[in-house]
């Protein structure tokens, strides 16, 4: 799982108060300019770079674990969970790959997991999400970001708006499927992080997502993100 031994400090989590900022596509790297809002940390502040997590890893990963001893942690296989992830939901329109070098992977909920304009999911996708919940359930050792994306269909801050409710309302539902919300955070990236540059509404929903980023952590990162801790 571990190809690389990238972790963000605090200073990779600037605050946003209110104004514009660059964030990083979680999916190429690409550096734009967005408007984000961010649940469940406590504001409104930088996330979803490139091979790390909203807020940064450390602390979060110590949320996740409690007071566990990090002996708990070893073992692990990510390829394992793709593959049921990929096996339970195929049919679906969910899409998983890896990113971050194999140190993590995007689950990719379709357009139709929204009805247009809503941020209510549709019943006929709570199978396959439930079937993600689930796995995430069995697989406990990750810590997890949810980020929504609209397409250019009607103004920009209804889009932004969109994209943060959407993502909210998939993080709840994954909390409402017995997911600890100690290892969730939501980030809304509105019209910002395009799949595809169009505006014929035909490819548009390529652009209608919600992406669940899974960060998965060993033996390795618990033990030096509670010494970090000062646990």
């Amino acid at each position: 799982m571990k190809k690389s031994k990238l972790i963000l400090s605090s200073v990779a989590a600037l605050s946003l108060v209110g104004t514009s900022a660059c964030v990083t596509d979680p999916n190429t790297g690409e550096k734009k300019v967005s408007r984000t809002a961010i649940g469940g940390v406590g504001g409104a502040v930088l996330g979803g770079l490139l091979g790390g997590a909203i807020g940064g890893k450390t602390g979060r990963i110590v949320g996740a674990v409690g007071g566990a001893a990090a002996g708990g942690y070893v073992g692990y296989k990510m390829d394992q969970q793709i593959k049921e992830i990929k096996e339970q939901t195929a049919g679906s329109g969910v899409d998983v790959t890896e990113v971050d070098g194999g140190d993590a992977f995007l689950v990719n909920l379709p357009d139709v997991t929204f009805a247009t304009g809503s941020a209510s999911i549709s019943p006929s996708f709570q199978d396959a999400l439930d079937s993600v919940a689930a796995s995430l359930v069995k697989y406990p050792n990750s810590i997890i970001d949810v980020y929504g994306h609209t397409d250019t269909v009607g103004s920009a801050s209804f889009n932004q708006q969109l994209s943060e409710r959407r993502a909210q309302a998939v993080a709840n539902y994954l909390i409402s499927r017995g997911v600890s919300a100690a290892r969730l955070r939501w980030q809304g990236f509105g019209e910002t992080q395009l799949r595809v540059q169009t505006r014929d509404n035909v490819a548009e929903p390529l652009n209608r997502r919600v992406e669940i980023k899974v960060i998965p952590f060993d033996e390795q990162d618990v033990a030096e993100a509670q010494a970090a801790q000062g646990n």
